[in-house]
Protein backbone atom coordinates (compact mmCIF):
# COMPACT_ATOMS: atom_id res chain seq x y z
CA UNK A 1 0.00 0.00 0.00
CA UNK A 2 1.40 3.41 -0.91
CA UNK A 3 1.75 5.79 2.00
CA UNK A 4 -0.14 9.03 2.21
CA UNK A 5 2.07 11.96 1.20
CA UNK A 6 1.24 15.48 2.43
CA UNK A 7 2.59 17.36 -0.57
CA UNK A 8 0.54 20.40 0.45
CA UNK A 9 2.30 20.69 3.82
CA UNK A 10 4.58 23.65 4.49
CA UNK A 11 7.35 21.28 5.58
CA UNK A 12 7.13 18.92 2.58
CA UNK A 13 10.41 18.73 0.63
CA UNK A 14 9.78 15.90 -1.82
CA UNK A 15 13.36 14.84 -2.48
CA UNK A 16 14.17 14.11 1.16
CA UNK A 17 12.47 13.64 4.56
CA UNK A 18 10.95 16.68 6.21
CA UNK A 19 12.41 18.15 9.38
CA UNK A 20 9.80 16.56 11.64
CA UNK A 21 10.30 13.08 10.18
CA UNK A 22 14.02 13.38 10.91
CA UNK A 23 13.61 14.91 14.35
CA UNK A 24 10.63 12.98 15.71
CA UNK A 25 9.98 10.16 13.24
CA UNK A 26 6.57 11.57 12.32
CA UNK A 27 4.73 10.40 9.21
CA UNK A 28 2.29 12.23 6.93
CA UNK A 29 -0.26 13.40 8.02
CA UNK A 30 0.92 14.29 11.54
CA UNK A 31 0.26 16.86 14.25
CA UNK A 32 2.85 19.12 12.60
CA UNK A 33 0.84 19.23 9.36
CA UNK A 34 0.61 22.84 8.16
CA UNK A 35 -1.34 23.04 4.90
CA UNK A 36 -0.36 25.59 2.25
CA UNK A 37 -3.32 27.26 0.53
CA UNK A 38 -1.46 29.81 -1.63
CA UNK A 39 1.81 29.99 -3.52
CA UNK A 40 3.42 33.41 -3.94
CA UNK A 41 6.42 34.20 -6.12
CA UNK A 42 8.65 37.15 -5.21
CA UNK A 43 11.26 38.29 -7.73
CA UNK A 44 14.11 40.51 -6.55
CA UNK A 45 17.34 40.40 -8.53
CA UNK A 46 18.83 43.86 -8.00
CA UNK A 47 21.71 44.86 -5.71
CA UNK A 48 22.20 42.83 -2.54
CA UNK A 49 21.28 45.80 -0.37
CA UNK A 50 17.97 46.08 -2.22
CA UNK A 51 17.37 42.37 -1.70
CA UNK A 52 17.99 42.71 2.02
CA UNK A 53 15.78 45.74 2.53
CA UNK A 54 12.98 43.99 0.62
CA UNK A 55 12.92 41.30 3.34
CA UNK A 56 11.21 43.96 5.47
CA UNK A 57 8.03 43.30 3.47
CA UNK A 58 7.93 39.61 4.35
CA UNK A 59 6.19 40.03 7.74
CA UNK A 60 3.50 42.11 6.02
CA UNK A 61 3.03 39.51 3.29
CA UNK A 62 2.87 36.70 5.82
CA UNK A 63 0.13 38.52 7.71
CA UNK A 64 -1.83 39.19 4.51
CA UNK A 65 -1.37 35.59 3.31
CA UNK A 66 -1.17 33.42 6.45
CA UNK A 67 -1.46 30.13 4.52
CA UNK A 68 0.95 31.00 1.73
CA UNK A 69 4.30 29.52 0.79
CA UNK A 70 6.67 32.20 -0.50
CA UNK A 71 9.22 31.44 -3.21
CA UNK A 72 11.92 34.06 -3.85
CA UNK A 73 13.96 34.23 -7.06
CA UNK A 74 17.23 36.14 -6.69
CA UNK A 75 20.78 36.10 -7.97
CA UNK A 76 23.11 33.44 -6.49
CA UNK A 77 25.29 36.03 -4.72
CA UNK A 78 22.27 37.27 -2.74
CA UNK A 79 21.07 33.86 -1.56
CA UNK A 80 23.14 33.89 1.67
CA UNK A 81 21.15 36.92 2.83
CA UNK A 82 17.98 34.83 2.67
CA UNK A 83 19.29 31.73 4.44
CA UNK A 84 17.27 30.63 7.50
CA UNK A 85 14.57 33.17 6.69
CA UNK A 86 11.47 31.91 8.51
CA UNK A 87 9.09 33.59 6.05
CA UNK A 88 10.40 31.83 2.93
CA UNK A 89 9.52 28.35 1.75
CA UNK A 90 12.30 28.31 -0.83
CA UNK A 91 14.92 30.51 -2.44
CA UNK A 92 15.63 29.87 -6.13
CA UNK A 93 18.71 31.11 -7.97
CA UNK A 94 18.19 33.13 -11.12
CA UNK A 95 19.26 31.03 -14.09
CA UNK A 96 18.30 27.55 -15.21
CA UNK A 97 16.70 26.79 -11.84
CA UNK A 98 14.35 29.75 -12.02
CA UNK A 99 13.39 29.05 -15.63
CA UNK A 100 12.41 25.50 -14.73
CA UNK A 101 10.15 26.81 -11.95
CA UNK A 102 8.51 29.36 -14.24
CA UNK A 103 7.88 26.76 -16.95
CA UNK A 104 6.48 24.06 -14.69
CA UNK A 105 4.56 25.91 -12.01
CA UNK A 106 1.75 28.38 -11.49
CA UNK A 107 1.39 30.84 -8.61
CA UNK A 108 -1.50 32.58 -6.89
CA UNK A 109 0.37 35.87 -6.82
CA UNK A 110 3.56 37.13 -8.48
CA UNK A 111 5.43 40.12 -7.05
CA UNK A 112 8.22 41.91 -8.88
CA UNK A 113 9.54 45.14 -7.36
CA UNK A 114 12.44 45.63 -9.81
CA UNK A 115 11.85 47.98 -12.73
CA UNK A 116 14.60 46.30 -14.75
CA UNK A 117 13.68 44.45 -17.92
CA UNK A 118 15.07 41.12 -16.77
CA UNK A 119 13.03 40.98 -13.57
CA UNK A 120 9.97 42.33 -15.34
CA UNK A 121 10.35 39.67 -18.02
CA UNK A 122 10.45 36.90 -15.41
CA UNK A 123 7.31 38.26 -13.78
CA UNK A 124 5.55 38.44 -17.15
CA UNK A 125 6.51 34.86 -17.98
CA UNK A 126 5.25 33.51 -14.65
CA UNK A 127 1.75 32.03 -14.65
CA UNK A 128 -0.52 33.75 -12.16
CA UNK A 129 -3.91 35.48 -12.05
CA UNK A 130 -2.43 38.33 -10.01
CA UNK A 131 0.77 40.23 -10.67
CA UNK A 132 2.02 43.27 -8.74
CA UNK A 133 4.89 45.65 -9.44
CA UNK A 134 6.48 45.71 -12.88
CA UNK A 135 5.98 43.67 -16.05
CA UNK A 136 7.61 43.62 -19.47
CA UNK A 137 5.47 44.88 -22.35
CA UNK A 138 5.52 42.89 -25.60
CA UNK A 139 7.26 45.88 -27.21
CA UNK A 140 10.15 45.53 -24.75
CA UNK A 141 9.58 48.29 -22.19
CA UNK A 142 8.70 47.98 -18.50
CA UNK A 143 5.16 48.80 -17.42
CA UNK A 144 3.79 49.31 -13.88
CA UNK A 145 0.80 47.32 -12.65
CA UNK A 146 -0.79 50.12 -10.61
CA UNK A 147 -0.58 53.83 -9.85
CA UNK A 148 1.87 53.44 -6.96
CA UNK A 149 4.20 51.42 -9.18
CA UNK A 150 3.90 54.08 -11.90
CA UNK A 151 5.07 56.79 -9.48
CA UNK A 152 8.08 54.69 -8.43
CA UNK A 153 8.94 54.01 -12.07
CA UNK A 154 8.83 57.72 -12.83
CA UNK A 155 11.13 58.45 -9.88
CA UNK A 156 13.68 56.17 -11.48
CA UNK A 157 13.40 58.06 -14.77
CA UNK A 158 13.18 61.71 -13.67
CA UNK A 159 15.82 63.13 -11.31
CA UNK A 160 13.59 65.93 -10.04
CA UNK A 161 10.98 63.45 -8.81
CA UNK A 162 13.63 61.31 -7.15
CA UNK A 163 15.09 64.36 -5.42
CA UNK A 164 11.66 65.52 -4.22
CA UNK A 165 10.68 62.15 -2.75
CA UNK A 166 10.34 62.01 1.04
CA UNK A 167 9.07 58.44 1.45
CA UNK A 168 11.09 55.38 2.39
CA UNK A 169 11.56 52.48 0.03
CA UNK A 170 9.61 50.16 2.31
CA UNK A 171 6.68 52.55 2.46
CA UNK A 172 6.52 52.87 -1.34
CA UNK A 173 6.82 49.12 -1.91
CA UNK A 174 4.12 48.40 0.66
CA UNK A 175 1.79 50.75 -1.20
CA UNK A 176 2.52 49.00 -4.50
CA UNK A 177 1.55 45.70 -2.87
CA UNK A 178 -1.49 47.14 -1.09
CA UNK A 179 0.04 46.33 2.30
CA UNK A 180 0.14 48.42 5.52
CA UNK A 181 2.93 50.99 5.71
CA UNK A 182 3.77 50.01 9.31
CA UNK A 183 4.86 46.78 10.95
CA UNK A 184 7.68 46.02 8.54
CA UNK A 185 11.25 45.19 9.55
CA UNK A 186 14.36 43.58 8.08
CA UNK A 187 14.52 39.81 8.39
CA UNK A 188 18.04 38.40 8.58
CA UNK A 189 18.71 35.39 10.77
CA UNK A 190 22.14 34.35 12.05
CA UNK A 191 22.77 31.00 13.67
CA UNK A 192 24.46 30.81 17.05
CA UNK A 193 27.45 29.04 15.50
CA UNK A 194 27.89 31.88 13.01
CA UNK A 195 27.90 34.43 15.80
CA UNK A 196 30.37 32.43 17.84
CA UNK A 197 32.69 32.15 14.84
CA UNK A 198 32.58 35.94 14.45
CA UNK A 199 33.38 36.49 18.13
CA UNK A 200 36.30 34.08 17.92
CA UNK A 201 37.59 35.89 14.83
CA UNK A 202 37.47 39.27 16.53
CA UNK A 203 39.16 37.97 19.67
CA UNK A 204 41.94 36.51 17.51
CA UNK A 205 42.56 40.04 16.19
CA UNK A 206 42.98 41.30 19.75
CA UNK A 207 39.58 42.93 20.24
CA UNK A 208 38.01 42.98 23.69
CA UNK A 209 34.36 42.02 23.22
CA UNK A 210 33.36 43.64 26.50
CA UNK A 211 34.25 47.06 25.06
CA UNK A 212 32.29 48.84 22.30
CA UNK A 213 33.38 48.27 18.72
CA UNK A 214 32.84 50.91 16.06
CA UNK A 215 32.79 49.37 12.60
CA UNK A 216 33.93 51.47 9.64
CA UNK A 217 32.70 50.35 6.23
CA UNK A 218 34.99 52.41 4.04
CA UNK A 219 33.86 51.56 0.51
CA UNK A 220 30.77 51.87 -1.63
CA UNK A 221 30.80 49.01 -4.12
CA UNK A 222 31.48 49.37 -7.81
CA UNK A 223 28.25 50.90 -9.14
CA UNK A 224 28.24 54.22 -7.28
CA UNK A 225 31.87 55.04 -6.32
CA UNK A 226 30.89 58.59 -5.34
CA UNK A 227 29.05 57.21 -2.30
CA UNK A 228 32.28 56.53 -0.44
CA UNK A 229 33.71 59.04 2.02
CA UNK A 230 37.25 60.34 1.61
CA UNK A 231 40.09 58.30 3.11
CA UNK A 232 41.58 61.16 5.12
CA UNK A 233 38.14 61.61 6.71
CA UNK A 234 38.19 58.01 7.94
CA UNK A 235 41.79 58.47 9.08
CA UNK A 236 40.94 61.48 11.21
CA UNK A 237 37.80 59.77 12.51
CA UNK A 238 39.88 56.81 13.69
CA UNK A 239 42.20 59.18 15.54
CA UNK A 240 39.26 61.06 17.05
CA UNK A 241 37.61 57.86 18.24
CA UNK A 242 40.86 56.82 19.85
CA UNK A 243 40.29 59.66 22.29
CA UNK A 244 37.30 57.67 23.59
CA UNK A 245 39.21 55.23 25.80
CA UNK A 246 36.70 52.40 25.57
CA UNK A 247 36.16 52.47 21.79
CA UNK A 248 37.81 49.99 19.43
CA UNK A 249 37.76 50.63 15.67
CA UNK A 250 37.18 47.76 13.24
CA UNK A 251 37.52 48.01 9.45
CA UNK A 252 34.73 46.28 7.52
CA UNK A 253 34.73 45.64 3.80
CA UNK A 254 35.27 43.31 0.88
CA UNK A 255 37.86 42.88 -1.82
CA UNK A 256 37.29 46.35 -3.29
CA UNK A 257 38.21 47.93 0.06
CA UNK A 258 41.51 46.10 0.47
CA UNK A 259 43.70 49.01 -0.70
CA UNK A 260 41.71 51.51 1.35
CA UNK A 261 42.19 49.43 4.49
CA UNK A 262 45.91 49.06 3.87
CA UNK A 263 46.19 52.84 3.49
CA UNK A 264 44.30 53.46 6.72
CA UNK A 265 46.37 50.97 8.70
CA UNK A 266 49.52 52.66 7.42
CA UNK A 267 48.50 56.28 7.98
CA UNK A 268 46.16 56.30 10.98
CA UNK A 269 47.97 57.42 14.12
CA UNK A 270 45.78 55.24 16.33
CA UNK A 271 45.03 51.53 16.80
CA UNK A 272 42.76 50.03 14.17
CA UNK A 273 41.70 46.41 13.63
CA UNK A 274 41.11 44.92 10.18
CA UNK A 275 38.42 42.22 9.88
CA UNK A 276 39.82 41.16 6.48
CA UNK A 277 38.58 41.50 2.92
CA UNK A 278 37.91 37.87 2.01
CA UNK A 279 35.08 37.05 4.40
CA UNK A 280 32.05 35.39 2.88
CA UNK A 281 28.75 37.25 3.13
CA UNK A 282 27.39 35.37 6.14
CA UNK A 283 30.61 35.86 8.10
CA UNK A 284 30.75 39.55 7.14
CA UNK A 285 27.20 39.83 8.49
CA UNK A 286 28.14 38.12 11.74
CA UNK A 287 31.18 40.39 12.16
CA UNK A 288 29.03 43.48 11.59
CA UNK A 289 26.58 42.19 14.18
CA UNK A 290 29.31 42.42 16.83
CA UNK A 291 29.68 46.18 16.42
CA UNK A 292 28.00 48.70 18.69
CA UNK A 293 27.91 51.34 15.93
CA UNK A 294 28.63 51.07 12.20
CA UNK A 295 29.75 54.09 10.15
CA UNK A 296 28.92 53.52 6.51
CA UNK A 297 27.70 55.03 3.30
CA UNK A 298 24.50 53.97 1.55
CA UNK A 299 25.82 50.44 0.99
CA UNK A 300 25.13 46.78 1.68
CA UNK A 301 26.92 47.19 5.01
CA UNK A 302 24.31 49.76 6.05
CA UNK A 303 21.50 47.30 5.34
CA UNK A 304 23.36 44.48 7.11
CA UNK A 305 23.91 46.67 10.17
CA UNK A 306 20.24 47.66 10.32
CA UNK A 307 19.10 44.08 9.73
CA UNK A 308 21.20 42.89 12.68
CA UNK A 309 20.00 45.67 14.98
CA UNK A 310 23.23 47.68 15.04
CA UNK A 311 23.20 51.42 15.48
CA UNK A 312 24.39 53.27 12.41
CA UNK A 313 25.80 56.58 11.24
CA UNK A 314 25.08 56.74 7.51
CA UNK A 315 26.82 59.22 5.20
CA UNK A 316 24.76 60.37 2.22
CA UNK A 317 25.56 62.37 -0.90
CA UNK A 318 24.60 61.19 -4.40
CA UNK A 319 21.84 58.83 -3.26
CA UNK A 320 18.55 59.46 -1.48
CA UNK A 321 18.67 59.69 2.30
CA UNK A 322 14.87 59.93 2.40
CA UNK A 323 14.45 56.44 0.96
CA UNK A 324 16.37 54.79 3.79
CA UNK A 325 14.40 53.64 6.81
CA UNK A 326 16.65 53.53 9.89
CA UNK A 327 14.01 52.07 12.22
CA UNK A 328 15.19 54.34 15.03
CA UNK A 329 18.66 52.79 14.97
CA UNK A 330 20.81 55.76 14.10
CA UNK A 331 21.18 58.97 12.18
CA UNK A 332 21.94 60.28 8.72
CA UNK A 333 24.77 62.69 7.94
CA UNK A 334 23.91 64.75 4.86
CA UNK A 335 25.85 67.77 3.55
CA UNK A 336 24.04 70.95 2.54
CA UNK A 337 24.26 71.04 -1.25
CA UNK A 338 21.67 71.64 -3.97
CA UNK A 339 22.90 68.85 -6.23
CA UNK A 340 22.39 65.90 -3.87
CA UNK A 341 20.54 62.75 -4.99
CA UNK A 342 22.07 62.93 -8.46
CA UNK A 343 22.91 59.19 -8.77
CA UNK A 344 25.80 60.09 -11.05
CA UNK A 345 28.73 57.68 -11.50
CA UNK A 346 31.13 60.63 -11.81
CA UNK A 347 31.15 64.31 -10.80
CA UNK A 348 32.68 67.46 -12.30
CA UNK A 349 32.43 69.56 -9.13
CA UNK A 350 35.71 70.42 -7.46
CA UNK A 351 34.17 69.93 -4.03
CA UNK A 352 32.11 66.74 -4.19
CA UNK A 353 29.19 66.15 -1.86
CA UNK A 354 30.87 63.41 0.19
CA UNK A 355 33.92 65.68 0.62
CA UNK A 356 31.64 68.22 2.29
CA UNK A 357 30.93 65.82 5.17
CA UNK A 358 33.14 66.99 8.02
CA UNK A 359 34.87 64.73 10.50
CA UNK A 360 33.26 66.65 13.37
CA UNK A 361 29.82 65.82 12.00
CA UNK A 362 30.60 62.11 11.86
CA UNK A 363 32.50 61.89 15.15
CA UNK A 364 29.75 63.63 17.11
CA UNK A 365 27.13 61.39 15.51
CA UNK A 366 29.11 58.30 16.51
CA UNK A 367 29.36 59.53 20.10
CA UNK A 368 25.59 60.10 20.22
CA UNK A 369 24.94 56.63 18.87
CA UNK A 370 27.34 54.97 21.30
CA UNK A 371 25.22 56.16 24.22
CA UNK A 372 22.09 54.12 23.33
CA UNK A 373 24.18 51.06 22.40
CA UNK A 374 23.54 49.30 25.69
CA UNK A 375 24.07 45.51 26.09
CA UNK A 376 20.32 45.00 25.67
CA UNK A 377 20.21 46.84 22.34
CA UNK A 378 23.15 44.79 21.16
CA UNK A 379 21.39 41.46 21.63
CA UNK A 380 20.69 39.38 18.52
CA UNK A 381 18.24 36.54 18.22
CA UNK A 382 19.94 33.16 17.95
CA UNK A 383 18.42 30.36 15.89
Amino acid sequence: MPREVASDCRYFLGDRPCIWHKREGLLCICERFDPVREHILLIKLDAMGDVLRTTALLPLLAKAHPRAALTWITRPESKPLLENNPYLAEVVSYGADSLVHLLARSFDRVINLDAGKLSAGLATAARSPRKDGFLLHEKGHVVPTNEAARRWLEMGIFDDLKRANTRTYQSVMAEILDLPSTGHHYVLELKGLEQEKARTHLQSLGLNLSRPIVGLNTGAGGRWPLKQWRLDGFQELIERLDEESEVQVLLLGGKTERDRHEWLKKHAQAPVFDSGNDNDLRHFTALTAQCAVVVTGDTLAMHVALATGRRVVVLFGPTSAAEIELYGLGEKVVPEMDCLVCYKPSCNYVSKCMDEIGVDMVAEAVKRQLRPASPRSLSLAVL
